[in-house]
């Protein structure tokens, strides 16, 4: 399966931030929720069972100048093995004018046994755009192994490279080392890039969080759990005091 859907948020007249385009392509479904004041609020979420082997999915994202946008998931991705060799493929395209800010939040990604899965996430702002977004990813069903699983990360802001970064899961040999995930079996990741001050380098027990050289942060969090793993996200984000419009 092939789809390509496209969301587009710019302001109106009266300064607000509303959904221009809207377009939905199956499996891939938008829903805009009504809000009259804040960030234009969409949920993103599965009409299907996706992604299986083969399947090439891909949302473009564009975020006018001074608009905000909260990008979240609905329920959990699948990530399941089909009768097909490729893997499944699902990468979102980000853009957002200046001044705009973005907030993409999906719900975990479950990389079940057997599954082949890429996930990619391009995003290029423009000077003054503000991003947060999260990643968890679950690696396999209670008592299954993962399947394989390659997620990539490419940040531009004003033009200038601010993050790049690749993860592959699956190796067996790399499973089985305690180096690897340390025996846990929830991966979560959280960038706020923005323009406050790069924030002071941290860490606890099963996270950490480092600077980034455009300003803000990036946080990574091991655990047991998606709820432990979110948790320990919230702890590293409240140190630095920032929590996004759409979510106090």
């Amino acid at each position: 399966m092939k789809a390509r859907a496209r969301l587009v948020v710019e302001l109106d007249g009266r300064g607000h931030s509303v959904v221009r385009t809207l377009r939905s392509a199956a499996p891939l479904s938008l829903m805009p929720a009504r809000r009259s004041t804040g960030p234009a609020v969409v949920r993103l979420l599965n009409s299907a069972a996706a992604p299986l082997a083969g399947d090439d999915l891909e949302l473009t994202v564009r975020v006018g100048p001074g608009a905000r946008l909260a990008l979240s998931g609905v329920a959990a991705t699948l990530a399941l093995p089909g009768h097909r060799f490729e893997p499944s493929r699902f990468a979102l395209r980000l853009s957002a004018g200046v001044g705009a800010e973005v907030s993409y939040l999906p719900e975990p990604t479950v990389v079940t046994s057997r599954a082949r899965h890429e996930s990619y996430l391009y995003a290029d702002l423009a000077a003054g755009a503000a991003l947060h977004c999260r990643e968890v990813l679950v690696l396999g069903r209670a008592g299954e192994r993962p399947g394989r699983l390659t997620t990539a990360t490419h940040l531009v802001r004003a033009g200038r490279p601010v993050l790049r970064q690749c993860l592959e899961i699956g190796d067996e040999t790399l499973a089985g080392s305690l180096a690897m995930f340390a025996g846990r079996r929830v991966l979560a990741t959280e960038i706020r890039l923005d323009d406050t001050e790069p924030a002071r380098p941290a860490s606890g027990d099963w996270w950490s969080r480092s600077p980034l050289a455009g300003g803000g942060s990036i946080a990574t969090a091991l655990a047991e759990d998606a709820v432990a793993a979110l948790r320990w996200l919230e702890l590293a984000g409240a140190e630095r005091g920032i929590l996004p419009e759409a979510e106090r």
